[in-house]
């Protein structure tokens, strides 16, 4: 689904990604992790054109991302975003944060796009916030949303950075129960985040970043008990410690 081969990308003399290859199949759910500015949110921005690379090719469902005639607006239709931040439109009411890009860019018609953002609300357990707007709403509520809004789009892959970053312990929780319910629907996912556990019970694979270098790419059984890179190790000790 996902091809990721060579990709480096610089911001002036600074090499934010390094030679990274990786792939995700279809189904898998692949959690990349690694410390604050190592290169995980470029990497998945790369992915959807968010950000352009210097070097290197990403394939998403056998569209080249970096060919210039590649419709990278078509393309972000089909992968869904999910950021730190929600990116809700605050002017606009829940429910029509969930329908306008189905009316304007899927040209479905306003009955046809509030049915399916109410089913959507629905499996999020928000079907009854649908007429607030994001402010009225919890962080853990409008990071449902927006994670409902992605999937408004009929996406064929999602990506998460970091999530539930910005979330209180219990907003966490809301969220990533949302995911793993993605997860075991059989979603595409490549998730940026620092939840252990959620990659534990989730992830097919773990990514470690480090330096913008892919350090590890493993299975999950095996990055959480094999690994013997002393970067990884230290990384796992710090984070499974607190």
């Amino acid at each position: 689904m996902i091809e990721i081969d060579r990709v480096s990308k610089s911001y002036g003399p600074y090499r934010v990604l390094k030679n990274c290859t990786t792939s995700v199949a279809k189904g898998e759910v692949v959690v990349v992790c690694g410390p604050s500015g190592s290169g995980k949110s470029t990497l998945i921005k790369c992915v959807n054109g968010l950000e352009p690379f210097d070097e290197g090719s990403i394939r998403v469902h056998g569209i080249e991302v970096g060919d210039p005639a590649t419709d990278l607006p078509a393309l972000r239709t089909r992968v869904g975003m999910v950021f730190q931040n929600f990116e809700l439109f605050a002017h606009l009411s829940i429910i029509d944060n969930l329908t306008i890009a189905q009316e304007k860019v899927l040209l479905r018609s306003r009955d046809l796009a509030r049915r399916k953002a109410m089913a959507l609300l629905d499996r999020v357990g928000l079907a009854d916030q649908a007429a607030k707007y994001p402010a009225q709403l919890s962080g853990g509520q409008q990071q449902r949303v927006a994670i409902a809004r992605a999937l408004a789009m009929d996406p064929i892959a999602m990506l998460f950075d970091e999530p539930t970053s910005a979330l209180d312990p219990e907003m966490i929780a809301e969220v990533l129960d949302v995911m793993v319910g993605l997860a075991r629907e059989g979603m595409t996912m490549i998730c940026v985040t620092h939840e252990m556990g959620f990659a534990r019970n989730v992830a097919s694979r773990v990514i470690f970043i480090d330096g913008g270098e892919i350090v590890e790419d493993r299975p999950t059984d095996a990055f959480f008990s094999d690994v013997s890179n002393p970067r990884t190790k230290s990384f796992l000790g710090k984070i499974l410690n607190h």
